[in-house]
């Protein structure tokens, strides 16, 4: 998974196995229906494995979670949470793979964040990319912190600069109208007359 600055996240996931035989096309998932226009769902088979590929994309916070329900036989192995307080976003998450066979299976889970991970417990792959080693028949939890400004905030600040500057713009054409019409024409005065027309330059001696 990836994490924008948007708090938006985009990501894929493959769920394959080794087929017991040939009608075998292992585990097959599909998008839920609220998150249709967001999930593609392709097959997927390489290097000897059957199952599913699952593209997401611009998914909220809020719509991560249903991803864990994909298939029947994912239902509860999967809870993912992100969650925003202020400038700092969590992920709490449980992953449930009892069922999973012991042997021959590797599960793996990779999240990037748009700034410095502050803290996990996972093994950090860069300083905003953590990692999960997730081992078949036990149960696992997942936790990072991380630190970036709330896009609600930065639209609010962006926001109060247009005004802002708009602000200043009237100012500035009041001001320029107030010394264009400082010294205005005595009453009776031909149109474009005023008393610094009157004024005499500077003769040079």
């Amino acid at each position: 998974m990836g994490v924008s600055s948007n708090d938006r996240v985009s990501g894929r996931i493959v769920a394959a196995v080794v087929p017991a035989d040939a009608n075998d096309k292992g585990p097959q998932l599909k998008a839920p229906d609220a998150l249709a226009a967001k999930v593609r769902v392709e097959p997927y088979s390489q290097d000897g494995y059957v199952g599913s590929k699952v593209f997401f994309e611009d998914l909220s916070f809020g719509e991560v979670s249903q991803l864990g329900g994909m298939s029947e036989q994912t239902q509860g192995m999967f809870n993912l949470q992100f969650q925003r307080t202020g400038d700092l976003v969590s992920l709490n998450g449980r992953v449930d793979l009892k069922s999973v066979p012991p042997h021959g299976s590797d599960v793996q889970f990779v999240v990037a964040f748009p700034a410095r991970v502050a803290k996990t417990n996972g093994n950090r792959e860069d300083d905003s990319t953590v990692s999960w080693k997730l081992p078949p028949g036990d149960v696992t939890n997942l936790r990072a912190e991380v630190s970036y400004a709330d896009p609600n905030t930065r639209s609010f600040a962006g926001w109060a600069g247009i005004v802002g500057g708009i602000t200043l713009a009237v100012a500035a054409i009041i001001a320029a109208l107030a010394y264009i019409n400082r010294n205005p024409a005595p009453p009776g005065a031909p149109e474009g007359f005023s008393f610094s027309s009157m004024r005499r330059p500077r003769q040079q001696v």
